[in-house]
C-alpha cells in the first residue's frame, strides 16, 4: 500500500452534528455466568473450514477496501460474507498422502466493479486476497494444487449502493435494519478456550509440525469442573506411525493441561480427538491441516463470533461480520462496537461484574446515530448503576462520535472479526 494510502486510511473520520445517541442503561437481574452450575464455550481455529471461510471472506473486503482507496480515496459498496467452502478428498497416510480432489472454495459477494469513468479488476483483487490468504496462515494447504477457486464477484444492489454512496464524507448511512452485541469482561472459561487454542496455533505448533491449523476446542464447566474436548488436526507427513501420533498427543494433551493453570484454578479435564480407534487404525490424520481436505465444509459466519469464541450462555449476534464492508455495514461494525464499548466500560467504570450491549441500526440512518443502544449492567455488591451510568454513558457516546475508527482497524487488520 501507497504512504498516501496509508495516511488517508488513518485518518477516516466522519463530519456530522449532534448525533441522537438513544442510550439506554439499565440494570439486569440474572445469575452471573461464572456461578451457573453450567457454562459452554467453543473456538474454531483458523483452519477450521468455517474460520477459513471467515478469514477468506475479510482477506477480500480489506483487499478491496485498499484498491479502492487507492484508486479513488474512498472505499466504495462492496460485501464478500457469503464465501463458501466445499470440501475436497483426501487419503492421508503415516509419512504422507495426497489430495486427490481440491477443495473448491466459491468467492461469492458484491462490489463496486465501474466508478467514476474507472473499471476496477474486483474479480482480480478478491481472488489474489483469498490466494495470499490461505498462503499464509496454512503450512501444508497449496492453493495452487489443493484449492479451486471460482470467483462470482456481482455487482450491489442499486438501492444499497445508492444508500451507501449518499453521504460520501459524513456519517454512512446503515445499510439494513439489525443490531450488535457485545459482553465484557470473559468468563474463566471463556479465557481458557480462547487461550486454549490461540496457544496451540502459536506455540505448540512451532515445536510440533504434526499439529494442523486446524483445532478446535470446546469447554463445559460443570460448578468447578471445567472439560475441554479438543479437536485437533494431524499432519500425516510429520508422523511415521501410530505410535508417533501417540506420542505427540500426549504431549499436546499435557500442554493443554501446564498451560490451562495460568487461566483457571479450577480442575480442568482434558480430551483429544476422542473419536480415535487405535486398534482399528482411525485417527484423525489430514494431508493438509484442515477437515476441509475431506469432508467438512465451510460458510462464512457459522464459526466463531466477532470477540472469537461462541458463547451459548450469552447474548449472540447470528450475523457474519466477516466479509461485510466497514463502511457502512452495520452487521459488521456494530458488533465491533458493542464489543468494544463492552471492554471500555470494564477497564474504565468501577463495580461491573457484567456488562451487555445492543445496539440496533434502522438502514438509511446515520451509523452513529443508532435506534437503540441498550447497556445492561450487572453491577458488583454494594455498587448501583444510577452512579455508574453517566460515565458509561460517556463511553458509549465518545465511540458513537468516533465510530470511524472501527473502519481503522478493520481494515489495517488490527481488530479481528471472528
Amino acid at each position: 500500500m501507497s504512504v498516501k494510502t496509508k495516511f488517508y486510511i488513518s485518518q477516516i473520520k466522519f463530519q456530522s452534528g449532534d448525533a441522537m445517541t438513544n442510550i439506554y442503561v439499565e440494570k439486569i437481574v440474572h445469575t452471573p455466568v461464572e456461578e451457573q452450575d453450567t457454562e459452554i464455550v467453543e473456538r474454531k481455529g483458523i483452519g477450521h473450514p468455517d474460520s477459513l471461510a471467515d478469514g477468506i471472506a475479510e482477506a477480500m473486503s480489506r483487499a478491496l477496501s485498499k484498491e479502492y482507496l487507492k484508486r479513488f480515496g474512498a472505499i466504495l459498496h462492496h460485501n464478500t460474507d457469503e464465501t463458501q467452502i466445499v470440501a475436497g478428498r483426501a487419503i492421508p497416510e503415516f509419512g504422507g498422502g495426497e489430495v486427490i480432489e481440491p477443495i473448491y472454495i466459491l468467492l461469492v459477494g458484491r462490489a463496486t466493479k465501474f466508478f467514476d469513468g474507472s473499471y476496477i479488476p474486483t474479480d482480480k483483487v478478491a481472488y489474489k486476497a483469498a490466494r495470499d490468504y490461505i498462503k499464509s496462515h496454512m503450512a501444508n494447504l497449496d492453493p495452487e494444487s489443493d484449492v479451486i477457486f471460482n470467483v462470482k464477484i456481482g455487482e450491489g444492489s442499486t438501492d444499497l449502493k445508492d444508500v451507501f454512496e449518499r453521504r460520501r464524507g459524513k456519517v454512512p448511512l446503515a445499510n439494513d435494519t439489525s443490531f450488535g452485541i457485545g459482553f465484557a469482561p470473559f468468563s474463566e472459561t471463556e479465557r481458557l478456550v480462547y487461550n486454549v487454542e490461540r496457544r496451540i496455533y502459536e506455540e505448540f505448533r512451532s515445536k510440533n509440525p504434526e499439529i494442523g491449523e486446524d483445532v478446535k476446542v470446546m469447554g463445559l464447566r460443570e460448578n468447578d469442573k471445567i472439560t475441554l474436548t479438543i479437536a485437533c488436526a494431524f499432519v500425516d507427513k510429520y508422523l511415521n506411525s501410530v505410535n508417533d501420533y501417540i506420542a505427540v498427543k500426549d504431549e499436546l494433551t499435557n500442554f493443554v493441561k501446564e498451560i490451562s493453570v495460568e487461566y483457571t484454578s479450577r480442575k480442568v479435564d482434558v480430551f483429544v480427538n476422542t473419536a480415535d480407534d487405535y486398534e482399528r487404525g482411525c485417527v484423525y490424520l489430514t494431508v493438509t491441516g484442515t477437515s476441509a481436505e475431506n469432508g467438512d465444509d465451510g460458510s462464512v459466519g457459522r464459526g466463531n463470533r466477532c470477540n472469537g469464541i461462541i458463547t451459548p450462555n450469552r447474548p449472540m449476534s447470528m450475523e457474519a461480520t466477516s466479509g461485510k464492508n466497514p463502511i457502512n455495514h452495520v452487521g459488521k461494525i456494530y458488533n465491533l462496537l458493542a464489543n468494544k464499548i463492552a471492554k471500555e466500560c470494564v477497564e474504565k467504570v468501577e463495580g461491573i461484574r457484567e456488562i451487555y450491549v445492543r445496539i440496533l441500526s434502522q438502514i438509511g440512518k446515520p451509523i452513529n446515530e443508532p435506534k437503540a443502544l441498550s447497556i445492561q449492567v450487572l453491577p458488583k455488591k454494594d455498587f448501583e448503576v444510577e452512579k455508574m451510568s453517566r460515565a458509561i454513558k460517556e463511553i458509549a457516546e465518545s465511540n458513537l462520535e468516533d465510530i470511524g475508527e472501527i473502519t481503522n482497524l478493520v481494515i489495517e487488520g488490527k481488530v479481528s472479526t471472528f
